[in-house]
């Protein structure tokens, strides 16, 4: 999918909402581990309540890779079935991906090629070696860590070049904007982080941003609109368990809909604010 169709999707569902499929085995109903795949069949029903309000779907790839083969049959599953019945939507891996150049290549082919997703998310720690083999497929995305939400980004990510005065986070996306294009690579910026989304915006104006931390992480999609937006809108803001785990009980994909709803109107409004609708 290339930039243009999924602005495409977000003016037509009129909604940025990324949806994190951070499906824990030990947090879904408990009536859904009576089936033969408990983790899929959640999956589905979330899949199926909440894809007419968004755009994307991010799986967290550890959330499988700890359940062994069944997870990773489970997520194989979950990708196969959002691209046979909900093919215009936005399929997200975030691996955290990030290794020397043969061995990302396998990272690569494997997200990209035998699993089937759209982006899968970066590290650039090793730099543009680690990151160009993912590159290598038309119309599939880099989506590098810029700046993070969880409390230990302060350790490296505002560290300051003395020399040209950039924290460690304005260098990485400096330099990375040269190993792509706003056609294939996206950034990874936390809305706990919003206030910084100006300072993005001016060293990358053209490029989606994948927005994490919104809603139970306490990010406000207001600011983030406000400082992140841009005119093709740019950005895909992820909620997991505020949308996902909604309610427990055997309502939960009714109640998962609802919160992926009311997320969706608000966005609307934003977007209408915008122009872009």
């Amino acid at each position: 999918m290339n930039q243009q169709k999924l602005f495409g999707q977000i003016q037509k569902k009129r909604s940025f909402l990324c949806v994190g499929l951070d499906t824990d085995i030990l947090k879904i109903p408990a009536h859904l581990l009576e089936s033969p795949d408990p983790v899929f069949s959640f999956n589905r029903e979330i899949i199926d309540a909440t894809a007419q309000y968004t755009v994307a779907y991010k799986p967290n790839i550890a959330f499988y890779e700890s359940l062994g083969w069944q997870g990773w049959q489970s997520l194989e599953k979950t990708v196969d079935y959002i691209r046979k019945n909900h093919p215009e939507i936005f399929l997200i891996a975030d691996a955290k991906r990030g290794d020397i150049g043969n061995t990302s290549g396998l990272y690569a082919r494997a997200f990209f090629e035998k699993l089937d997703f759209d982006a899968v998310t970066v590290a650039p720690y090793m730099g543009e070696d680690s990151v160009k083999p993912f590159m290598a497929y038309p119309e599939r995305w880099v989506i590098l860590l810029a700046l993070t939400s969880n409390k230990g980004a302060s350790d490296f990510q505002f560290l300051k070049d003395e020399a040209s005065g950039d924290c460690l986070f304005e260098k990485v996306l400096k330099i990375s904007r040269e190993w792509g294009s706003a056609e294939n690579m996206m950034y990874v910026v936390g809305a706990t982080k919003a206030e910084k989304l100006k300072e993005i915006r001016r060293i990358v104006p053209d490029h989606f941003l994948l927005v994490p931390g919104v809603g139970a992480q306490g990010g406000s999609l207001q600011e983030v609109a406000r400082n992140g937006m841009n005119q093709k809108c740019g950005l895909l803001v992820n909620s997991s368990r505020g949308i996902i785990y909604a309610s427990s009980d055997t309502g939960f994909a009714d109640k998962a809909g609802e919160a992926a709803h009311e997320v969706q109107r608000e966005m609307e409004l934003l977007l209408r604010e915008k122009g872009l609708i």
